[in-house]
Parts: structure tokens; sequence; C-alpha cells
């Protein structure tokens, strides 16, 4: 604990003398950019306006999104400590994650019109300050009401953070160059959840849980320095108002539809909560979307949905994300309750394809920049196909190193995908609706990442039982291969009590792999109607971007 404490005293003052180093060059980035600015014609002057640099401006803002994406997946294997520390049931520790995703959920929809509001600099310094103080509000929380209080600020500062990445990303980067560009996001959105499961199992095995917020805490700190020396405020180009009911009813409708599909995973798509949560959200979803075709105003311009490239993007990458959480879901699930691997181990083995996501999805980028989508397209999807079927055909003896490749080409096919077929879609779209197509993609991906992962885990447990059941009927004195096990059985252990048990442990293990292979089944369905979608979609020649 020590050596820790040191290395964080040290990491602090490194962030001192960092502060103190940018104060006294900040003069000099000042005046360079005077002179760039001068130099430059208007609407270069504007292109460039975010900052001295695109360089410096991508810095600041993938540092950003990765610390909220690394704090997000860093949690999840503490969960048990904490309901430990806090003497809470699952059912009420699950509120730090549920409540961390409905509040990005209610706040995507929104961001559009803060994005129009505030200066870039502004909101990007205020999302971050509301993700560390939530980070240190965590860190000496004393009662569960504290840390999800913390909890939930921090998804405050998030939700703002990654719309704002996105559409920066857009507004600074001409469209031949954007495939680069987003394929640097992907680092971020994609390695942060690969190393947070493997940074989180060793600090939850040495150390206390509270060591994951205090990790995050310096890296936000750095980056609201470098946002206040590096951004710059962009000029207002509007001054909107915000569309109140159209804010209610997204609040209320995508907060019941996540919160009902979370719940599902768990409680069952036959629960009444899960039933009444779902159907209000859905009504509340209705009114949404008629409010925003009849307000002058509205929070969301569905007209994006009129570019078709874009409302084929959406719907292929909604699709995947279904079948793409299979994997984050159901893996930890089948190497640590079932094969009986630690936090640590499961997390080493998401290492590798986390590496190799990092190096291919720049150049998955350039490659976009030069032959376009479809090509990458159907490659990756068809490597996401074939590794998806793989995973169905886990047993209880399949080699740690197995999974491991299967994973790495996994990660090869996803950083062909993850950012390609996004950036494909808000190409085609005009300038000033690049926040809402954002919103609108990243809203509608969210709630079928939730569809598809309550989907998913149900799947997975009806067949559980379904298998569970089969085997139990062939354990009879009709089978003379059942027999000839228990008298093997009986003859190493001599009491019936154990054997029955150690029978009821087998039947147990093996219909949960069965249960989790049939799952995978269906998500290598999902992937395979995404392939036969990507073949509509185009190369290197693009729409003209229309101005409506």
């Amino acid at each position: 604990m020590s050596t820790f404490l040191t290395g964080y005293i040290l990491f602090s003052l490194l962030v001192l003398g960092l502060f103190n180093y940018m104060l006294r060059k900040q003069k000099d980035v000042q005046e360079e950019e005077t002179v760039v600015e001068k130099e430059l014609a208007p609407q270069a002057a504007r292109e460039m306006a975010l900052g001295a640099s695109r360089a410096k401006v991508v810095a600041t803002i993938m540092l950003g999104a990765f610390v909220a994406i690394l704090n997000q997946t860093l949690i999840n294997v503490a969960l048990p400590h904490m309901m430990s520390d806090f003497n809470v049931e699952t059912s009420t520790i699950q509120w730090l994650v549920t409540g961390y995703m409905l509040v990005n959920g209610v706040l995507i929809p929104i961001s559009p019109f803060l994005i129009a509001k505030f200066p870039t600099k502004k909101l990007f310094l205020s999302g971050m300050t509301f993700f560390a103080v939530g980070a240190l509000i965590c860190s000496f929380a004393p009662s569960f009401a504290v840390i999800l209080t913390g909890r939930l600020i921090q998804a405050v500062g998030a939700g703002i953070i990654m719309q704002l990445m996105i559409v920066v990303m857009l507004t600074i980067f001409p469209p031949e160059k954007r495939g680069v560009a987003m394929g640097t996001v992907g680092i971020a959105m994609m390695f942060a959840p690969a190393i947070g499961p493997t940074l989180s199992g060793w600090l939850v095995e040495h150390y206390s849980w509270r060591l994951l917020f205090d990790i995050v805490l310096p890296i936000a700190i750095i980056d609201i320095v470098l946002a206040f020396i590096w951004l710059k405020n962009t000029p207002k180009t509007a001054n909107p108002t915000l569309d109140v009911r159209g804010a209610v009813y997204s609040t209320l409708g995508f907060g019941g539809v996540l919160y009902g599909f979370s719940e599902a995973g768990s409680n069952g798509w036959g629960s009444t909560e899960v039933a009444i949560s779902i159907v209000i959200g859905v009504f509340f979803l209705i009114l949404f979307t008629w409010r925003c075709f009849t307000a002058e105003h509205p929070i969301l311009n569905l007209r994006v949905f009129k570019y078709s490239v874009f409302t084929l993007t959406t719907i292929i990458g909604c699709v995947l994300n279904m079948a793409l959480f299979a994997a984050m879901v159901l893996l930890p699930v089948y190497l640590q309750n079932i094969r009986g691997f630690t936090p640590l181990d499961s997390g080493l083995l998401l290492l590798p394809g986390a590496i190799v996501m990092a190096i291919m999805s720049p150049i998955s980028g350039m490659i976009f920049d030069r032959i376009g989508v479809r090509a990458l397209a159907i490659v990756g999807l068809i490597i996401t196909v074939v590794t998806t079927w793989e995973f169905s055909q886990l047993t209880l003896d399949t080699p740690y190193r197995h999974i491991l490749w299967l994973y790495i080409f996994r990660m090869l096919g996803m950083s062909m995908l993850s950012m390609t077929i996004m950036t494909a879609g808000l190409n085609v779209l005009p300038r000033h609706l690049y926040s809402h197509g954002t919103a609108t993609a990243n809203t509608l991906r969210q709630v079928a990442s939730s569809l598809g992962t309550a989907f998913l885990v149900t799947v997975m447990s009806n067949r559980a039982k379904f298998h569970a059941e089969n085997y139990r009927n062939e354990l009879t004195l009709n089978n003379p291969t059942a027999v000839d096990l228990v008298s093997q059985l009986k003859r190493l252990i001599p009491s019936d009590e154990a054997v029955t048990q150690l029978l009821y442990g087998l039947v147990q293990q093996r219909s949960a792999v069965e249960g989790i292979n049939d799952a995978f089944i269906v998500a290598t369905g999902l992937a395979l109607l995404a392939l036969v979608l990507s073949f509509f979609l185009k190369g290197k020649k693009k729409e003209p971007v229309q101005e409506g």
C-alpha cells in the first residue's frame, strides 16, 4: 500500500509540475495562434478555432473520452467487494452500473442543445469537472447513497464528453480525413474497456476498490489543465431554446426503456417491474418522436433519417452492437463462474485483443479514407460472424489459448467496424446536423446494446434451464450410460449424497455452457444480418452532402 501511495504522491506532483509548465508556455502558444489565425482565410480560421492545432485538440478530447470509458469498465469487477463494504444486495449495488447508464442515455438526446448553446471549451471543461468531482466523491464515499451520487455526477460528465468528442472530430477534419481521425477515436472507445477488467482485477485483489477512482482522478485533472490551455472558446453560432416537453418525453422514454432492458437481464422479461418500465418508456418515446416532428426547435432533429446512408449505417450499428455485447457479457460468466478463472486471468485474456484494436483502428481509418466503408464492413463482419460462431462451440475444457486467439480475431474484425460504419453515416450529413446525427446514432446504439444484453442473457438463462432438464431426464435407471457413470462414481465416492451433489454440479456446469453456446448462436445470427445489410453500403464513391 505504501508503494502505491508513494507513486500516487509523485504522480500528483507531476500533475502540478505539468500545470506550471503549461502556464509558462501559454503566452507563447497564444501568440502563435494569433499569427496563424491572421494568415488563414476566414473559413480556415473557423476550422482551427477549437485550438492551436488539431493534434492538441484530438489529444485533449481523446484523453477525456478514454478516462470516462475506463472508469465505466473498472467498476464491474469491484461490485462484489462494494456489496460487502456497504452491506447491500446485488439488486442494490447494480444501480452503480444501471444508474450510470440511465443518466448517459437520458443525456444523449439533450446533447445537441448543449453543444449548440455553449462554447466547446466551456462545455468540455464542465463535463470533465463533473467527472472529476464525481470521482472524488466516490473515492471517499462513506455509504452507498453517497457513492451512487458520485457515480451519477460522473455520468453527467461522461455523457457530455462522449457526444462532444465525435462532433469535434467531424468539425475539425474534412470528410476525406475522417476515417483516420475516427479510427483514432476507436482506440479510446475500445482499448479502455479491454484494459479496464485487467487493471481492476489486479487492484481489487491487492488493494482497495477505492483506488479505482483515485487512479482516474489525476488523469481527469490533467485533462482539465490541457483543455484550459489548448482548447479555445468557439464563437456561438446559435442561441437555441430548450424544448422542455421534448426533454421530459426523452428522459422518461429512454430512461424507462433502458431501465427495463437492463433489469430484464436479471429479473426476466416476465417481471412486472420490467414490463411496466418498458411500456411507460415506449409510450413516452412515441410522444418524443411526435414532438421531434412537430416542434419548431426539437431536441433531436430526426430529419437525419432522410439520408439513406445514415439510416442504413445506424441500423447496421444497432444490430452489430446487439451481437458484439454477447462476448462482453457472456465470456466473463463462462471464464469466472464456470471455468474458475480469476478476474485478473479473465481480464488478461482481453489484453492482446485490445492491443490489436489499438494498432488496427487507425489503419482501418486510413483504408476507409481510400476505399470507403463497404469492403471494410464486409471483411470485418465475415470475421465477426466466424469468430462468434466459434464462441458457440465452448466446452468445459476449451483451452485458454484457443479462447484468447478467438478474441484477438474478433477484435481484428471489430477494428474494421467500430468507427468506420458510424463515420460513413455521419459523413453524408450537413454540418448543422452533426450533433443531431451523433446523438441519434449513439442513443439508438445504446438502446440496442441494452436490448441485446438483456435478450442474450435471457436466452442463456432459459436455454441453460432447458438443457439442465434434459440432462436430468437422461440420468434415469433406464439409461445404461447413466447407470454405469453412477456406478463408477460410487466406487470412487462411497457417500450417495456426495455422488448426488457431484452429478448436480456437473449438470449445472454443462447446462450453463450449453446455454452460453446457444446465446452465441443467436449473436451469430445477428452478426450475419449485419453482414447481409453491409452489402448495400457504398464504396469510395460517396453521396453528395445535401443541405436540408
